[in-house]
């Protein structure tokens, strides 16, 4: 049985065969046509994503944490931020250690329960945000992006071991707290600017990063804008703030700034580390933009 989509082909981290296996005990039971490649390391599942959109593929599945989800993503995009192909279909499967893009669309984290919404023709068609960075590099996000103190969390979270799980966040942010020092930024929204000692900027498309963080609760991932937190508080403003941000009630904040827009750049007097997706990218300047209407998604 093929979905109305055509054969699905699920693009899996190959560090999560255990999830893995028990998706397709579901796909096998429920009779969907499919077939799996194994990513063998970063940049793979890009192009694993590409090459089956070449070759006629439009089912694609993503099966990993939001890393796969990004990669996944950034293949089936084509330079414009537009489909490569028509009528292209992301479906997730949430087995890697970190999946908190499906939290906002009611995709269960559950690998068996996940793998039976890939049935069905129910879809939602969401935007994506797209960084520039560097010397005009370009890479697009599903979920949540930062500039500052989380994209220094992510990089200490990539030397923890993988034996962690979807607890590496959390380690990671007190291990890189102590060490990052908030500096001079500039944060320009929809013609609105903040200028300050900037601790953490998060442009999100989504609500949820960070293993169950509602840091965003207000983003809408087909309102055609991005939601910015323009964090300017000391450090230990993160410390007493976190317990809030899993309930998502730690907004309004007299030290974040809130802005939103379909068009935001960062700037700062040193380099500030970016992220998107949980993936490390580059340093400041950036400037992120929403793509709208990029993307239909499995719900």
């Amino acid at each position: 049985m093929t979905s109305p989509f055509g054969s699905a082909l699920v693009i899996a981290n190959a560090r999560s065969r255990s999830g893995l296996a028990a998706a397709e005990r579901v796909l096998t039971q429920d009779g969907l046509d499919y077939r799996v490649v194994l990513t063998d390391g970063p940049g793979h599942a890009t192009r694993a994503a590409a090459e089956a959109l070449a070759g006629g593929d439009r089912y694609l599945v993503a099966a990993g944490g939001d890393g796969t989800v990004h990669e996944v993503l950034n293949g089936m995009l084509s330079a414009d931020g537009r489909p490569a192909a028509e009528d292209t279909v992301l479906g997730v499967l949430p087995i890697g250690s970190g999946c908190d893009f499906v939290r906002s669309f009611g995709i269960p984290r559950d690998a068996a329960r996940a793998a039976r919404r890939l049935a069905g023709d129910a879809t939602r068609v969401i935007d994506v945000g797209k960084v520039t960075y560097g010397r005009d590099q370009v890479r697009y996000f599903a979920n949540i992006a930062e500039a500052g103190l989380g994209g220094s969390v992510v990089a200490r979270a990539a030397r923890l071991p993988g034996v962690l799980g979807g607890l590496r966040y959390s380690v990671a942010f007190w291990l890189a707290l102590p060490r990052f020092r908030p500096g001079p930024a500039r944060v320009t929204a929809d013609d609105t600017e903040v200028s300050t000692r900037m601790l953490n900027v998060v442009v999100a498309n989504c609500q949820y990063y960070g293993g169950g963080m509602r840091i965003s609760p207000k983003s809408a991932a087909d309102d055609g804008l991005l939601d910015v937190l323009a964090m300017t508080g000391p450090r230990r403003d993160a410390c007493t703030t976190l317990p809030k941000v899993y309930r998502g009630r730690h907004l309004p904040h007299p030290e974040i700034t809130e802005l939103r827009g379909p068009v935001v750049r960062v700037e700062s007097q040193q380099p500030l580390l970016i992220e998107a997706d949980g993936e490390l990218l580059g340093t400041t300047p950036a400037t992120f933009e929403i793509v709208p209407r990029a993307l239909r998604l499995k719900v």
